[in-house]
């Protein structure tokens, strides 16, 4: 791989850190490129991540640069997360930032180096199958990204290396440590970067009006008071403030009625109203070609659930995914994955 470069985005953390180790020593030449998406607002940790990539890069000897991207991450990502929530669904920020940020406007950032690839440091991996580019699961069953992946375009991934795909989350460690870096022991960063530890009911209520409401139950019984719909997520269990009524079993969110401002609940783990065997999907995005209806596969509902086999059918350019056994938090939003076994094939927004 001599002479063959590589801008790598670099966030300062761990999985990143290793993937720099792994490319230098494959011979590339590794650019290191912190992407800064959100101002430092005392919560962000953007300043001290970047730190640590000055303090990789220097360890390393590689060359490494910062990119301010927070005009494109409040178009394209922020302003879909707050849209959605306005629409009372419960978005997932991560995947679009993938989808335009790391990969549409970073690649476009790095192709300005004259790279011959960008490479991040997502547990995932790519395979080429007689000449298309697909994206597998990353081998650490526990830490696999492809779920954030899934509406990334093909022309991108065949532009990009994923160093760190094939190995467990404790041999990253292990090689950060073995090479002495300064993140080797750093926590994974978790949740929303621009939410992080803050409280998320008061980040979403300095941007959007929220209206209290009635809380009730599937029968329309008034059941409490609700603080705004925009705060309470499809499968939700916490934070009603209803425990105790009925039967003395939890109560569950089960729907959201916008134009009537009702938060709808469902009382008892195994209540019928929680679960679905078919809900309808859009947005729906290939990354290596649209497959033929009806579609036998598997489905995530979420990126922490397990797979699901499911099929994907067309009726009067609808789609709707059919489920084998009912699934509990189908939530209006997020993002439905479709794989075939270890293949990535692409996604639809929950509808």
């Amino acid at each position: 791989m001599k002479n063959k470069k590589v801008v790598l985005g670099m966030s300062g953390g761990v999985d990143s850190s290793v993937a720099a180790i792994l490319l230098k020593n494959q011979g590339y030449d590794v650019i290191g490129v912190f992407m800064r998406n959100w101002a430092d607002d005392g919560v962000c940790t953007a300043t001290e991540d970047y730190m640590d990539v000055v303090k990789v890069a220097s360890q390393l000897g590689i060359k490494y640069f910062t990119v301010n991207f927070e005009e494109e991450y409040r178009n394209q990502v922020f302003s879909y997360f707050l849209n959605e929530y306005k629409k009372g669904r419960t978005p997932n920020p991560d995947v679009m930032c993938n989808t335009e940020i790391k990969f549409k406007a970073f690649l476009n950032y790095a192709l300005n180096f004259d790279c011959d690839y960008i490479a991040m440091g997502h547990y995932a991996r790519t395979k080429n199958i007689d000449g298309k580019t697909y994206l597998c699961r990353g081998l650490d069953n526990n830490k696999d990204q492809s779920y954030f992946l899934s509406r990334v375009t093909e022309d991108a991934l065949k532009k990009t290396l994923f160093p760190i795909g094939e190995l467990q989350k404790d041999q990253v460690r292990k090689i950060a440590k073995d090479y002495g870096l300064s993140t080797a022991l750093k926590k994974d960063s978790t949740g929303i970067c621009f939410i992080g530890e803050r409280d998320f009911n008061k980040f979403l209520d300095q941007f959007l009006f929220t209206k209290p409401g009635k809380i009730v139950d599937i029968q329309g019984n008034v059941l409490g008071e609700h603080s705004g719909l925009i705060h309470y997520t499809i499968g939700q269990r916490r934070g009603m403030g209803i425990g105790g009524k009925g039967n003395g079993e939890p109560f569950f969110v089960a729907d959201k009625d916008l134009k009537n401002n009702l938060l709808i609940v469902a009382q008892g783990e195994k209540n019928p109203a929680l679960y679905k065997k078919v809900f309808q999907v859009e947005d729906l995005f290939w990354i290596s070609g649209q497959p033929h209806f009806p579609l036998k596969m598997t489905v995530k509902i979420r990126y922490r659930a397990k797979d699901e086999e499911a099929l994907l059918e067309e009726n009067e350019g609808k789609y709707f995914v059919k489920l084998k056994n009912p699934l509990k938090g189908v939530t209006p939003g997020q993002v439905a994955v479709f794989y075939n076994d270890e293949i990535c094939l692409g996604s639809g927004i929950i509808k």
